[in-house]
């Protein structure tokens, strides 16, 4: 009984200790934009209704050890958030530069920091491609993820091969929340 006991307490003890490490990894960085906050609308500028440019994107809190960054924005809504069926990508860069803390609004292809790479939205494309939900209210995720490695050239990977290859190597990650619906 008393060998019971003592396992169990030990396993608690190690389960606390384990989400509390991974509460601190995970609290550091933040993301935020000066063209939307959180969980707000965003402009008709930055979805196919408009100009269809990205906003602009601010992080600080970046941990020690970071060699790059890797931001994807996904849509977990697609096609109707009644009935969600996939998770529709819209933007895909890697390699942005540890020493970068922002991207501006409106960022084409040839004004990226050097060494950013791009993969392929699901418009089999790279580069930005703004909300343009068919129906109802959409989430575009903005996630931020921090590096502890550069990766090798993937050559536009899809996000499904840039996951595997940041696997084991992120640092901490950061998220902001963009709602859309179409009039």
């Amino acid at each position: 009984m008393k060998t019971w006991f003592f396992i169990i307490s030990h396993l608690i003890l190690f389960s606390i200790s384990i989400s509390v490490d991974a509460a601190e990894v995970n609290k550091g960085m933040q993301l935020t934009s000066p063209s939307f906050k959180n969980q707000e609308i965003l402009a008709k500028k930055f979805t196919c209704d408009g100009e269809n440019i990205s906003p602009a994107l601010e992080w600080s809190g970046v941990p020690k050890g970071t060699k790059s960054f890797v931001l994807i924005v996904d849509d977990p809504d697609a096609p109707d958030p009644n009935n969600p069926k996939i998770i529709w990508v819209h933007w895909v860069l890697y390699n942005i530069p540890a020493t970068v803390t922002s991207l501006p609004e409106g960022l084409k292809d040839k004004d990226l920091p050097d060494g950013t790479l791009q993969g392929l939205n699901d418009w089999k494309r790279t580069g930005y491609g703004g909300p343009c939900p068919p129906i109802g209210q959409h989430r575009y995720f903005f996630k931020l993820y921090a590096l502890n490695i550069i990766l090798s050239d993937l050559k536009h990977p899809t996000t499904a091969i840039l996951e595997s290859a940041m696997k084991g190597h992120i640092l901490d990650t950061a998220e902001l929340i963009g709602l859309y619906q179409r009039k």
